[in-house]
């Protein structure tokens, strides 16, 4: 790769030579530099910063921590979410299932307690009926039996009907409500572990810590930048194209670009080339005020010249080469 960028294209060189051609002189060099596009990492809200780790100038991978802040209230309210959650999970249990076995067992022995009185006054119905009979017991005593006998029925049957209300769940629209109820807690569940989540900040993006702007113990705003970082594939080249060249440049071109101490082979491709010109007054211009216009010309560097440092001088050649 490092070999390509070293040798321009052939649609370059041939550019290169119509321009050199043209003025007699070699492809033109132009002052440039090297600029990076930061991502500024903040908290969504703010508080104390009890945790940095990363460092001005090393390096950080993708989802690697960042920074951290005071999270006890969030998870205090996390602990408090999750109770009631609980809490509405067991009245919709409860609401449900109907009365505790305790609970149906006392219904149950009711029930057993008025069969067993129902099946005395029986007994005794029959009784007094024989002896009706026999003209040995009064027709008032018959009656008061089977006034006894009706009313251990009743007693049976409002023990049989306790009973099975008792093993009924609640009403459907109670279960609805509760089953909101418990739908409303696990959302604030979830949004009490978001806040809780959010507290701890992970990089979005591989690169350099380029700055950090908060020392541990301090109180960090809502929305104010911690860290920066630089990605490498944020780094891109600025320079000032003159406008007698501005014709030769478009977005493609690639240029070739130099430094003190640099490798040989390092290449930009132009990405943005401003429309309006710089440093000349807004007036029809003549041949000789042509030449003092520039334009603001941003170009990519190729994979070599990712190292390139933002703030770093740079010699950018007008190879012309397009992909």
């Amino acid at each position: 790769m490092i070999g390509a960028l070293a040798r321009p294209p052939a649609a370059g060189l041939l550019l290169a030579a119509a321009l050199a051609g043209c003025s007699g002189q070699a492809a033109p060099t132009i002052p440039g530099y090297v600029e990076g596009d930061f991502v500024r990492i903040a908290p969504e809200a703010g508080g104390r910063l009890v945790a940095l780790s990363v460092e001005r100038g090393g390096d950080v991978a993708r989802d690697a921590p960042l920074f951290a802040l005071d999270d006890r209230d969030e998870k205090a309210a996390l602990a408090e979410a999750e109770a009631e959650r609980a809490a509405a999970a067991a009245n919709l249990a409860d609401l449900t299932t109907g009365k505790r076995a305790e609970e149906i067992s006392v219904y149950e022995a009711n029930l057993a307690e008025a069969e067993a009185e129902r099946t005395a006054a029986e007994q005794a119905y029959v009784r007094n009926q024989a002896l009706e009979t026999r003209a040995v017991s009064s027709a008032a005593a018959l009656d008061q039996a089977k006034a006894n006998l009706d009313a251990a029925t009743a007693r049976v049957d409002a023990a049989t009907r306790t009973l099975a209300v008792a093993k009924m769940p609640a009403r459907p629209d109670l279960i609805d409500a509760a089953r909101q109820s418990l739908a409303a807690r696990e959302a604030a569940v979830e949004a009490a572990r978001t806040r809780l989540s959010r507290r701890s900040v992970a990089s979005p993006v591989a690169g350099r810590v380029a700055d950090t702007y908060f020392r541990v113990g301090e109180i960090v705003p809502a929305g104010s930048p911690v860290v920066a970082l630089l990605p490498p594939e944020n780094r891109k080249i600025v320079f000032f194209l003159p406008e007698p060249e501005r014709s030769a440049v478009r977005p493609g071109t690639t240029v070739a670009l130099g430094c003190d101490g640099c490798r040989a082979g390092l290449a930009a491709t132009v990405s943005t080339i401003a429309t309006e010109a710089e440093f000349a007054p807004p007036v029809i211009y003549s041949t000789g005020s042509r030449a003092k216009l520039v334009y603001r010309v941003e170009a990519r560097p190729n994979e070599a010249a990712l190292a390139l440092e933002p703030g770093q001088p740079l010699d950018v050649t007008l190879t012309g080469a397009e992909p």
